[in-house]
């Protein structure tokens, strides 16, 4: 049991907070980032139109490097220490910078979208903005957490870099731009929701943790007013965390019935002759699934079955919503359709074909292929008279049929005439190294030159 208890006791040490956090350092800090004055709110700005060039281009490493230069953090955080002392002041200032923020990064946003020459033709960095999930939820209130333990070490690192990027703030407020620059206000809606739900978690997740590290409460001369802050201190707590409670709630019912809509989909293409060819979820008017199907028209079985499935997958009927594109509505633009990718299909098998001949043919050729240079050393090695050797193929035609049949004719140039045995050895070994039956040897006599 003592290795346990060693083992327990170091991660208990390794744990322990003591000693490590300074919250008067960490107050100090947060009070000091909560304006937008000067400098930063023309960092702001140009963060925000950095951030738009990302989100227009889909670039996400410009996009993090955004994150990395906006001072967002410093009135979220204001506000949750105001929370948690019981400062009202404090709240209402940080609350006064945060909206200034945000109609700071609005303006920049649509100015840039206003004017950018970029087309938006494939904006996938933009739609990722605008439809929050709870893992949106879970990274906010652990990124708020981790951002207000930094606060508080008392050495600092790089962990509030991170934070602004894990919490992403700045791309929310970019789209709800965009959203407002474009007239979308689906965008617009769907962005700065997400950007409330990501502030509300981290100022939940600093306000827990003030509360943890029992930051030094706001003292007040007056009792009353201490009552009156307290009060307004607990009524902005709970209209504070029960929508904090509902979204996260939503989120994680939007989130399942995805998951569920989209197994149900992808596992079940096919009914009978009809085909689900494309599926949407929507959350609008409550979650529901809309499949788009391709074939004979669905019969009331058919449907009964698909409905069926659904169920077992937790989908009601209700939340089924069926398109038929059949067979019968598009009869003649099917046959033509079907017709030219036959004839396609017929076009790409020939030219297959006449690729994989040619290939044929060009392996065969080089396998072929003499080996003139070889040949010509292994002939002067056996026979030093040898001085030239000429390696000719051709075709032999007979007088009689004027057939031509494949030939080889070897000439080899030598000092004198080679003795018959010699050649006629000569000659057999030429037509097992060249692999030619039909071979004519040729001896040519002449003195010693250097042929050109």
């Amino acid at each position: 049991m003592k290795p346990l208890n060693d083992l327990l006791e170091q991660v208990k040490s390794t744990l322990n907070l003591t000693g490590y956090i300074d919250t008067e350092a960490a107050e100090k800090t947060i009070r000091g980032n909560i304006y937008f004055k000067g400098p930063n709110a023309w960092i702001l700005a140009i963060a925000t139109i950095i951030a738009s060039i990302g989100l227009n281009v889909n670039s996400i490493p410009v996009v993090i490097g955004a994150m990395l230069i906006s001072p967002l953090m410093g009135p979220i955080f204001g506000l949750g220490l105001g929370l948690g002392v019981n400062d009202m002041p404090l709240m209402k200032l940080s609350g006064k910078n945060l909206l200034i923020m945000v109609s700071i990064s609005l303006a920049a946003s649509i100015i840039y979208f206003l004017i950018t020459p970029l087309s938006l033709s494939n904006p996938t960095e933009l739609l990722a903005r605008t439809n929050p999930t709870i893992y949106d939820v879970l990274i906010a209130v652990f990124g708020g957490f981790a951002g207000i333990l930094e606060q508080c070490k008392k050495e600092k690192g790089t962990v509030f870099s991170g934070v602004a990027i894990a919490t992403a703030l700045m791309p929310p407020l970019c789209t709800a731009g965009f959203g407002l620059a474009s007239g979308n206000i689906t965008y617009f809606l769907g962005a700065l929701y997400l950007f409330v739900i990501n502030c509300l978690f981290i100022m939940l997740a600093t306000y827990f943790s003030v509360k943890y590290f029992k930051f030094r409460q706001t003292e007040f001369e007056d009792q009353a007013v201490r009552a009156k802050a307290r009060r307004i201190s607990t009524v902005l707590i709970v209209i504070f965390i029960v929508p904090s409670i509902w979204s996260a709630i939503t989120l994680i019912q939007h989130n399942n019935f995805e998951d569920n809509a989209t197994a149900f989909a992808e596992h079940s293409k096919a009914y009978d002759r009809s085909i689900i060819y494309d599926y949407r979820i929507n959350h609008s008017d409550g979650s529901s699934i809309e499949l788009f199907f391709t074939g004979d028209p669905l019969s009331e079985n058919t449907r009964n079955l698909i409905f069926k499935t659904a169920a077992e997958y937790g989908i009601s009927e209700d939340q089924i919503i069926i398109n038929e594109h059949t067979t019968s509505e598009n009869e003649n633009n099917i046959k033509l359709v079907k017709g030219i990718y036959d004839k396609m299909d017929i076009e790409v098998g020939k030219r297959d074909e006449e690729i994989r001949r040619l290939r044929q043919e060009l392996r065969a050729a080089k396998g072929s292929a003499i080996p003139y240079v070889q040949i010509t050393r292994e002939i002067i090695n056996s026979y030093p008279s040898v001085h030239n050797v000429h390696i000719t193929q051709g075709a032999s035609v007979s007088k009689d049929s004027l057939n031509t049949t494949p030939s080889m004719m070897v000439m080899v140039y030598t000092d004198s005439l080679l003795p018959c045995e010699s050649a006629t050895s000569l000659k057999s070994w030429l037509k097992i190294r060249l692999n030619a039956e039909n071979l004519t040897l040729v001896n040519h006599c002449q003195e010693t030159t250097n042929l050109q």
